[in-house]
């Protein structure tokens, strides 16, 4: 699927095609089936040691297939996929068996962030945070990172971080150019003209977010290794 997609809009970067927060294993499975190229197992729900059981499974079927897999600890807090929970913080012991005992290639470890908008301005455990990132030796993943201060992301990044989720800033920006459109054209009904506004903005917002991160000209080095 990524290749065809590569191909068809000749593309010549890197590209993931990745599934966030599957809940159980099938659900992983099917998507590496479907030619996801990476995988987001979310077992953070449960206890650890059915975790790590259902990690290990993924891992095994992924690996085969040449897919990346990102496991969870603890609880971003906030609203995903419908439902609203509160935050748990990774505990380092747990982090340091989940990546040990099952091979996972990044560890998304719950330091403090939600998903959604935040109340207020957030506040990451950085000190958790480093002691997680020099135990466990592989890439974080920072969920919930729309809102969250450029000093704090960066600091993140320095500490580890190698993916940033920022969706809600993402779906933000889109739907307020939509709106904008919509206002100003309200005799408007086709699809594309509505549309297209929205999309130029959410593009402009993730070549800010790539600027922001320090992510410009990682292709080319990717290309090197690869």
């Amino acid at each position: 699927m990524v290749g065809a997609l590569l191909e068809e809009k000749r593309i010549r970067v890197p590209v993931v095609l990745h599934l966030d927060h599957g809940k159980t294993v099938d659900r992983c499975v099917k998507a590496i089936e479907a030619g996801f190229s990476s995988v987001m197992f979310d077992g953070s729900h449960g206890p650890i040691d059915q975790n790590i059981r259902d990690t290990r499974q993924v891992v095994d079927y992924a690996a085969a297939r040449g897919v990346s897999v990102e496991a969870e600890v603890g609880t971003v807090g906030g609203m995903e996929d419908g439902l609203i929970g509160g935050i748990r913080y990774a505990d380092l012991h747990e982090c340091k068996r989940l990546v040990e005992e099952t091979g996972i290639d990044a560890l998304a470890a719950a330091l403090g962030s939600v998903h959604g908008k935040y109340q207020g301005e957030p506040q990451l455990g950085f000190e958790e945070m480093e002691a997680v990132s020099q135990a466990v030796g592989i890439p974080l993943v920072l969920h919930g990172a729309s809102g969250i201060p450029l000093h704090q992301l960066q600091r993140a990044i320095r500490l580890g971080h190698a993916k940033i989720n920022i969706n809600t800033d993402c779906v933000t920006a889109w739907t307020a150019e939509l709106r904008r459109t919509l206002a100003n054209h309200p005799e408007t009904t086709d699809p594309r003209t509505l549309l297209t506004p929205a999309r130029e903005v959410i593009k402009e917002t993730v070549k800010g977010k790539i600027r922001e991160f320090g992510s410009c000209g990682k292709a080319r080095r990717w290309a090197e290794v690869n």
